[in-house]
This record gives C-alpha cells, structure tokens and sequence, in this order.
C-alpha cells in the first residue's frame, strides 16, 4: 500500500468514525431518555400504565426531547471545545502532557541525537521538520506524532526512549511515527481526541452531579432521590461512552501500528531498530507506560500508555515483534533483559559519525520505477543521503539554520542572487523591511559561504522552517513580503524561486491554520487536465533546451494523464500565472488521482533518461506545494 493508497484508507476511515460517533451518541441519548423516564415515573405515576407504553411516550415527550437536545448539546460542544483548542497545532498535544522543547541548537547529547534522527528522517521524506519535544516525567519508553499536517506537526518522545534506546532503536520508533505523519493517521487521531471528548464529558458530569446530589438527598425535595437516579445513570452512560471510545479507537488503531511498524522497516531498514525497542519495552518494568492520563490520547501512543486488556489500542507486543522479527522467541525477552543489566547502552554517537564522514551521491539514486512507492515511506538510502547532505551544508550556515535568532536570515540568504548588484538591491530590501541587524547576519552568512549549492536550499528552507513559524504572526507576514521582493529584485521571477516561495507561504500559513488544512479533495483529473496539461508544459520549458527535446517531455507526461496525444502543449509565456490558478485546483485532487499527476510529472523529468539539478529540485517543489513529500533524490547529469 503507497502513500496515495494510505490517503485514501485514512478518508474512508474518517467516514466511518463520524458513523460510529453518531451511533454511540444516539445509544447515550436513549440510555439517559430511559433514565429519565424511570426516575421520574413517567411524570404522572398515578396511571396505571407502564412508563414505556406508547401514551406515556407521548405524553412525556416534551421531557425526553428536551433530554435529548440538552445530551446531544453537551456532546458537541465538548466535543467542538476540544477540537478548537487542538487547533494550535501537535505542540499543543504535547504540552498538554509535560512535553519540553527541544531546541534545535540543543547542547545535551541524548536531545541532539533525538533532534539528528527527526530532522534526518525529515529531510529524506521532503517535509519540513516537525517540533521535537521530551516528554521528561516519564520513565516508560514510548513516543507519538500530533498535528493536522506536516506543517504543523510534532514528534514527542519520552525520557525513558531516550536513555534506553540506542540511536538505531530510536530512528526504529521515530521512523514509525512519521509513518502515521504521511499515512493520515496522525490528523485521524486529532479528530478522534475532539470527538471523544465530548463522549467522555458525560461520565465527569455524572460524577459532579452525583457529589452534589449527598445534599439534595438529605433535603425536603421530593424529587431529590430522582435527581440522585438520573445523575448516576448519567455518570454510568459516561462510563458507556467510555467503552464506545475505547471500541472506537481500537477499531481504528490496531492494523495502523502493524502498518507503521513495518514502514519503520522500510524507512531504516533495520528491523533490529524498531524490534529492539518493542523488546525493550516488554523487559523495562515501567513498559512504555505514562504517569499522566492518557486516555485521550492512548490512540496516538507507539505502546499502551496504561496497562489495558480490553479493547486495547495496540496489538500485543509479542505479535509486533513477531511480525518484524520471524526469529523471535519469548525466552529471547529473558536474555534480553540479563544483557541490559550486563551491558550500557549503545553508542549513540555511531551513525552520527558515520553520517558526518558521507559524501552527497552524485547520481544514481533516482530510480523512477520505485519513486512513487518511496513517497511517504523513504528506503533507508535517502535517510542516508539526507544526513550526507545535511553535513555537506557549511557548518556555519547549518547552525545558523538550527538558531532562532537566525532562522530568518538563513531563510533569506537561500534566495540571495549570484550577481553582486541585485544582491546589493535584495539586501536593501532586507533592511528596509526587517531592519539593519537582519541585514547584517545575512551579509554575515554570504561571508561565511558566498555560493550555495541550489541542491542544498530545499533541505536548508525545510530546517529553519521549524524556527521560524513560532514567530508573531505580524512578523511572518513581514517576513512574506520581504521573500517576495527578494524574488522579484532583478525584475524577473525563476520558476524555483516562485515555488520556493510559494512552499514557505504554504508551510507558515498551514502551521497558524492546522485545522484548514485538507491534503487532498474530491476532485478527478478529468476535472483538471487543462491545469496538470499546464503544469506539465511549464516543468517540460524549465528542463529541458531545444523544441523537441520540451515537446518529448511534455508529451511523456500527458500520455499517463490520459490526455490525447495530438493535444497542443499549452503556451507557458504567463507561467506565473498559470501555477497560481493550476496548483491550487491540482492540490484538491483525489489520493489516487494525484498518484496519477506524480507519475506524470516523473515521466515528464525523466523523458530524457537524466535529471539535472534543476528538474529535480523543481520537481519536489511543486510536489510539496500540493501536499506529496516526494523523497530526496539525487540523479546525474
């Protein structure tokens, strides 16, 4: 199952939690109807009737629709409570559960190994690098990813993960977390925290109602013992809701963490990581068990966050590592936990220092057969590439780009022109909207490194992204304007330097707006192809020289989008243009029918059987802008 495939699952799965949300809401409203026609005896227990005949239904039905306008009410404004405070973004979620920062300039050893391994895996996957926090009041191994979006998502770990787990152990659990970042899980188990809520709310009322109740029992109120009734059947449907939740939630979750086990597999591809974590697990005494209440979020977690037996939301742990590892033997789990009280842990210094002595590849690792397939779920080959990349970054512009006082700047000085006199006038723009001092650290940068690799700006916009959204908003859209002038200073506009900006706009924007984000619609590329016919034109002009070499590239492309062969290329002159109307309309498009656009653009880049630098970059670009992380490739000239 490829990422387009993920997509489409995760909508259909959306589907059938508003089906089962509305039946247990319907159940709840019946139960408390019930309860209200039995505490109070039908309002006119002086009939000889039975309180579920038909005249007593009728007759009280003002009173049931009354409880079920109040019960479905309390429902949903809970519910819609909740999901308005998620809206802030996945840091939220961790916040909410002691989760700390970790800074991307981070000194202590274990969170800059844990940053390395998020920002790696990021950068092979094409996103922009989520926040990282520790959840550091929790000794029990386990981990989560929250958001709505790649842009606004966030990677928690706990203290226990990071001082038990070797560094390939934790890659094996960060890994399996960005799974359900691309899958669609990770915005599935945001609306489930929302909706849930509002199921739950019910029992905490029940309880309240039922303490303050000890008093209205012991009055003169004749309806005291009623009130009693009615707050412990309330309280009890709460604890129904309860177990509708849990059902709920393990319906949805269990087949996801075998799914996301096995694409951590993949990404690293060392089953030893992500089995030995689950192994370590089963031997630690605290599991992957949390401190905090973690019913909410239980869905989310890498392992149970409480003991659970019932309706548990992940599998046990035995048949986890059973499916990864075929060799497994529960007498292993006793050799296991003797060697941990023998040996210290791993060095977690290993692969860094493997990763500083890569070199970037120069060609080989495109492979348009596989690309599709690679998409969301990256082989460990571009894991690797993105750190030699990273490392190939000048130190200097690296660490500036993990600086929040430098973030802005980094971002700046990846769109400085080569040429002297328009640098001269972007820098001026630099001062005039940010001020001297931004203009100085990015003259300081140019001095540091006076030519970027054009390979090297995606990975860097994709590091200080992170930094840079927990800005003001007033300061991000000062920031947006300047990135315009930037791009516009020698009175022209690259089609990369359009996209680039275009990827910052949309990474700022969605990381303030998480809950207006929608990485895919409803619609058919029959509904488009005037728009993907455009866009085609536009990568085939920017790729290749020559009038047959661009016609034989366009004409790859529009060949699997199913358009007619003797269709005419459509004029690129307005290429401007024709992206901002194109990319947003292609952007809507169904899971399976932008699978059908990326492999078109691929035949379109691919159509001379080479990739330069420019397509390849150009390329991801407009991938990412319609929310498909396409893996970091590399190909020859």
């Amino acid at each position: 199952m490829n990422f387009f495939e993920h997509q489409d699952k995760a909508r259909r799965q959306s589907r059938s939690l508003v089906f089962l949300f509305i039946l247990a809401v319907l159940v709840i409203i019946v139960v408390i109807d019930l309860a209200i026609l039995v505490a109070f005896g039908g309002i006119n227990p002086e009939q000889q009737q039975s309180v579920f005949s038909l005249q007593s239904l009728r007759a009280n039905s003002s009173v049931l629709l009354g409880g079920a306008v109040v019960t479905a009410a309390v429902i949903a404004v809970a519910s819609l409570f909740k999901t308005a405070a998620l809206h802030s973004g996945g840091g939220k979620v961790a916040r909410d559960l002691g989760g700390v920062l970790v800074e991307a300039d981070a000194r202590d050893p274990l969170r800059r190994r844990l940053y390395n391994v998020v920002e790696e895996i990021a950068l092979a996957s094409g996103i922009p690098v989520p926040e990282v926090y520790v959840l550091e009041q929790e000794s029990g191994i386990n981990a989560f990813a929250a958001g709505f979006s790649p842009a606004d998502a966030a990677v928690a770990v706990t203290r226990g993960a990071l001082d038990k787990l070797s560094r390939a152990e934790l890659q094996g659990v960060i890994a399996h977390e960005f799974s359900h970042i691309f899958n669609g899980d990770m915005r599935l188990n945001i609306r489930l925290m929302g909706a849930l809520f509002g199921i739950l709310m019910l029992s905490i009322i029940g309880r309240r109602v039922l303490r303050g109740s000890y008093f209205v029992g012991r009055s003169k109120n004749s309806n005291g013992g009623a009130i009693v009734l009615v707050a412990i059947a309330v309280m009890l449907v709460g604890y129904i809701g309860l177990f509708f939740g849990r059902w709920i939630k393990a319906a949805v979750s269990r087949q996801r963490e075998y799914l996301a086990d096995a694409s951590a597999v993949q990404f690293t591809r060392d089953p030893d990581g992500i089995a030995g974590a689950l192994k370590k697990i089963a031997v630690y005494s605290d599991a992957s068990y949390l401190n905090v209440e973690t019913e909410e979020v239980s869905h989310m977690l890498f392992g149970n966050g409480a003991p659970m037996s019932m309706f548990s939301t992940h599998p046990p742990l035995t048949q986890r590592i059973q499916r990864i590892d075929k060799s497994f033997r529960r007498e292993d789990l006793v050799e296991l936990a003797k060697r941990i009280q023998r040996e210290e842990m791993a060095d977690a210094e290993r692969v860094d220092s493997e990763a500083s002595r890569a070199k970037p590849a120069g060609g080989g690792m495109f492979d348009a057969g596989n690309l599709v397939d690679q998409i969301g779920n990256p082989d460990f080959s571009r894991v690797l590439m993105a750190a030699a990349l990273a490392a190939s970054i000048p130190e200097e512009i690296n660490q500036a780009a993990h600086s929040n006082q430098w973030a802005t700047e980094v971002l700046f000085y990846s769109l400085m022109d080569p040429a002297d006199n328009i640098r001269e006038q972007q820098l001026l723009f630099i001062a005039q909207n940010m001020g001297g001092d931004s203009e100085a650290r990015v003259r300081a940068l140019i001095g540091a490194a006076p030519v970027l690799a054009r390979e090297q700006r995606l990975p860097l916009l994709e590091i200080a992204i992170p930094e840079l959204k927990r800005r003001p908003p007033d300061y991000i859209t000062r920031v947006l304007n300047t990135v315009k002038l930037l791009n516009t200073a020698d009175g022209e506009t690259d089609v990369f330097e359009y996209l680039m900006a275009k990827i910052i706009a949309q990474h700022l924007w969605e990381s303030t707006n998480p809950q207006k984000v929608r990485l895919s619609g409803k619609a058919s590329l029959a509904d488009v192809t005037d728009r993907a016919l455009a866009v085609l034109a536009v990568l085939a002009t920017r790729g290749n020289e020559g009038e047959k070499a661009i016609e034989k590239a366009f004409r790859a492309g529009s060949v699997l989008l199913g358009a007619d062969p003797g269709v005419r290329m459509p004029a690129t002159e307005h290429w401007t243009e024709v992206m901002d109307k194109s990319l947003p309309e292609l952007d809507r498009l169904k899971p399976a029918e932008k699978e059908k656009l990326v492999k078109s653009l691929i035949a379109t880049v691919m159509s001379d059987d080479k990739v330069v630098v420019s397509e390849m970059e150009l390329l991801r670009v407009i991938c990412s802008v319609i929310h498909v992380p396409l893996p970091m490739i590399t190909g020859g000239v």
